[in-house]
Parts: C-alpha cells; sequence; structure tokens
C-alpha cells in the first residue's frame, strides 16, 4: 500500500496541498520512514470550517432525519468492516499497537460504536412535549444539531477514539473537522476514503493535518461551535481555557492515573493474569489504564513478585506479530520520557522487580514492561502519567487506606477492584473518585458513559450520555 499521501479530504473530494512541509510518518518498530502526509496550513482550516458550515445547512444533510444518518452511517461502519485489517494494521504500524490489540480496538471497535449510535439516533425523539408546570399549555423542548464539531484525537487508539466522537456527532446531524494527531494520520486518511464511498455528503467530514498550532487555531476557530478533545491533561487544560473565553461547549477526555485495589482475599494467579491486559495493554498507552497497584502490606512481596514474573514473560517485539504483548512506545521522544520516569523510581528508592531497559530489538523504540515495589504514592512515578508499561506496587493496610490512596490523586479516569466477594467489591467501588470503575477486569461498555473527574476531564462519551453532548435544547412555549 502507498503511503504517501498529497491531498486531504476536504468538502467531499481530496484537495492537494503544496504550500507546506510534509508531515512524516515514522515506523516506531524500525524508525525509518514509512509515508508522509500533507500538512494543513491555516487556509485549509478555514476551507474545511467554512466546508463544514455549508453541510450543516444543506438539505443533503439538514434535511434527512435522524433516520436517513443512521443509513448512511451503516453504510460507513459496513466500509470500516469490509477493511477492518487494513485499518488496524496501519495503527500499528504507526504507533506500535500489538496488532492482536488492534484488530479489536481500530479494527472492529468503530463498526460497533457506528452501529450503535446509527441505532441509537433513530430512538431519541426530535421533540418533546411537556405539560407547562404551574399553567395551562405546553412547552415544546427540541433537539437539535450543536454545530460544527472541532474533533481532536490522539495517537494512540486513534480509530476508536475518532469514533467515539465522530459517530454520536454525525448521528445527532453535526459536521466535523477531525484533526488526528501528527504520528496517526494514514487511518484518519483511509477512515476519510472510506466516508467517501459511503456517500457522506460533502463538507460533513473533514480532516485536517498539523500539530498543535493547527489543532489551537482550528479550536480557537469562530465557525466551529463545539470542541471535542481527548489528550493530555496539560493540553486539556489550554484548551479548557481557550473556549471557557469563547464560551464555547467543549468535551475533554483526559489522562488517568488509576488504582488496581487487590483486597486480602484475591486469587492473585487470575489476578495478575488479567492485570496484563488491564494494567499493560497497548504498550501501557492507555488513558486509563490501572498502573497503581495497591497491595495489602501483608502480600506485597506476593503481589510484586508475581507482576515481575508476569511481566518478564510477555513477549516483546515486532507489532505485527500476533504473538506480541509489548511493541515499541510511540516515538523516541516517548520513550526518553517513559525511561526518566524509571530512572525517577530507581533514584526515589524503589525495588525495581522487572525490567528497566529497553531490551534486545537491534531497532524501534521499546521499552520492557517494569515493575517497582515498595512504592510511596507520594513519589512521582505514583501521581504523574507516564504512559508506558510502568507499574508502581503500593503497599496498604486497610481498606480504608487503599480507598484513601486510590482518591489521594489529581486524576480519577479508571480503576479495578480484585476480590472474591463482589458485594465488598461494590460498596469498594462506590467509594473511589472515579468516572469508572471495573470488577475484576476491566472493559469499556459502549452503552455507557466513558470519562473522567478531576484533572481527568470534563463530559462523557459513549452511551446516550455521548449522543446527548452533540445536541443543543430550545424549549417553545405554547399557551
Amino acid at each position: 500500500m502507498d503511503h504517501q499521501h498529497t491531498a486531504l479530504y476536504i468538502d467531499g473530494c481530496w484537495q492537494e496541498l503544496a504550500d507546506e512541509e510534509p508531515i512524516a510518518v515514522v515506523s516506531p518498530t524500525t524508525e525509518q520512514q514509512i509515508g508522509s502526509v500533507p500538512r494543513a496550513g491555516t487556509r485549509d482550516v478555514d476551507t474545511a470550517v467554512a466546508a463544514a458550515r455549508r453541510a450543516l445547512r444543506s438539505p443533503r444533510w439538514s434535511a434527512i432525519g435522524a433516520a436517513g444518518r443512521a443509513q448512511i452511517l451503516l453504510r460507513l461502519a459496513d466500509e470500516l468492516e469490509a477493511n477492518a485489517a487494513e485499518r488496524a494494521a496501519l495503527t500499528t504500524i504507526q504507533n506500535g499497537m500489538p496488532i492482536a490489540v488492534a484488530a479489536a480496538a481500530e479494527g472492529a471497535a468503530p463498526v460497533a460504536i457506528l452501529r450503535y449510535y446509527a441505532t441509537l439516533a433513530t430512538e431519541v425523539p426530535v421533540e418533546e412535549h411537556r405539560a407547562r408546570i404551574g399553567g395551562g399549555g405546553q412547552t415544546i423542548v427540541r433537539r437539535e444539531p450543536i454545530g460544527v464539531v472541532a474533533a481532536i484525537v490522539p495517537w494512540n487508539y486513534p480509530q476508536a477514539l475518532t469514533m467515539f466522537q465522530l459517530a454520536p456527532a454525525l448521528a445527532a446531524g453535526c459536521t466535523v473537522v477531525l484533526k488526528p494527531a501528527p504520528q496517526t494520520t494514514l487511518d484518519a486518511l483511509e477512515l476519510a476514503a472510506c466516508a467517501q464511498r459511503a456517500g457522506l455528503p460533502p463538507g460533513v467530514l473533514n480532516v485536517v493535518t498539523g500539530a498543535g498550532d493547527i489543532g489551537e487555531y482550528l479550536v480557537s476557530h469562530p465557525g466551529v461551535h463545539k470542541v471535542a478533545f481527548t489528550g493530555s491533561t496539560a493540553t486539556g487544560r489550554l484548551i479548557g481555557e481557550l473556549c471557557g473565553r469563547l464560551v464555547r461547549p467543549v468535551t475533554l477526555e483526559l489522562g488517568g492515573k488509576s488504582a488496581a485495589i487487590v483486597l486480602d482475599d484475591a486469587d492473585l494467579a487470575s489476578t495478575v493474569a488479567s492485570l496484563a491486559s488491564v494494567s499493560l495493554l497497548n504498550n501501557g498507552q492507555t488513558c486509563h489504564l490501572s498502573t497503581r497497584i495497591l497491595a495489602p502490606r501483608s502480600r506485597h512481596d506476593e503481589v510484586l513478585d508475581a507482576l515481575a514474573a508476569m511481566a518478564s514473560t510477555l513477549t516483546v517485539g515486532d507489532p505485527l506479530d500476533p504473538s506480541t504483548h509489548i511493541g515499541p512506545l510511540v516515538s523516541d521522544r516517548q520513550r526518553q520520557r517513559v525511561e526518566s520516569y524509571i530512572q525517577m523510581g530507581k533514584d526515589a528508592g524503589a525495588v525495581l522487580a522487572a525490567g528497566g531497559g529497553r531490551g534486545k530489538q537491534d531497532a524501534g523504540w521499546f521499552v520492557q514492561p517494569t515493575v517497582f515495589g515498595g512504592v510511596d504514592n507520594s513519589s512521582r512515578i505514583a501521581r504523574e502519567e507516564i504512559f508506558g508499561p510502568v507499574l508502581a506496587v503500593i503497599p496498604y493496610t486497610s481498606v480504608d487506606e487503599a480507598v484513601a490512596l486510590a482518591n489521594d490523586s489529581e486524576y480519577g479516569l479508571g480503576g479495578t477492584i480484585w476480590t472474591s466477594d463482589t458485594d465488598k467489591a461494590l460498596e469498594i467501588a462506590r467509594r473511589v473518585e472515579t468516572g469508572s470503575v471495573g470488577v475484576n477486569f476491566y472493559e469499556l461498555d459502549l452503552g455507557a458513559p466513558f470519562g473522567g473527574v478531576k484533572a481527568s476531564g470534563l463530559g462523557r462519551e459513549l452511551g446516550p450520555e455521548g449522543l446527548a453532548a452533540y445536541y443543543q435544547l430550545k424549549s417553545i412555549y405554547l399557551r
């Protein structure tokens, strides 16, 4: 497949760009360039937003109703399903995601999300009639699309997280200007090609590329009505501040430093086997991972040894090999960041029980799955999001202390509880300050809201709540 692109998808067609230096696409496995895509300028963003605004009012989109939009979304889902393996591989060669993970997260999940929202949109009434409180007559509460959405997605799950935003936005009748991360642009252009084949009207989806400057320009563009951002908390704070000044609705799905509370009655073998994915999924580059492992003080060494043994058995290597558990990190910069945290852990006196190095690969931005023990919850490796395959085992004395440690974080996105007593787990889950908690496993539910509290974000994605975020409400009063 040719990975050299010279055009972006804007206003329903492929528009050549020649003014800016292209963005190089580099393999994290070989460290070699494998392609290039155009780099959008501010004029291209202007063109894309203008196209989205025209499409918002076009009868081809605005007049077809939820049923018509659902048909288009289902055709897009069919197109994505037809090339699911190709799209999964595109993600893998760009960000190092193990292909077994990519097949589910990048291949199948976007299809399922589209079909879910296509169905849901037809079940939500456009108008509701309510009796007026305290007087005669009625009020009609009307749902209308919020408008042009600036969708900014990260590199770790580019297809899935794009669909978290794109599917409900389109289902609600919005139009979208999508800006993918510079590291993962090939899959975004393939998504655009699928949208074109599915018959999405011109301007409903537009793709612009670039770095943070283009993202900032898009977020602040006067033609945008709502912003949806998934990425780091640091960038999310800047976007939230900008949207606050503009009084512009924004959804922020940000970072995490989730805790896995291992209770004293947990079956250690099954717990540790599950933590291989719950804590290390996608090479540790997942926002909701349970990377703080809270273990009873009496079982700390046992838990640490079991996690170290698990980490040491994971296959590190070519992410296109289905047997690989841990692929390379997305970039050399990301590897340097992760390695700096590993050094912090050593300097703080934590026990390095597994990993800590780069492994035996001749090339690629690899980091071995790394496990620290005896970690204090106040240390930087326990408080800051590392976004790599690094786990910190933190001892606790009582369940109350475990809950306090879990809550002693600026983040609140995910979390897990491991025990043989489900009732006890539910009691603890209700006390943990976070947006989602898994009991003896962790997996997102398309039908339930996902998002964070505290520094982990604003708003919710997935479920009916994810669709509601793309409507604006109008009340029409009748006597």
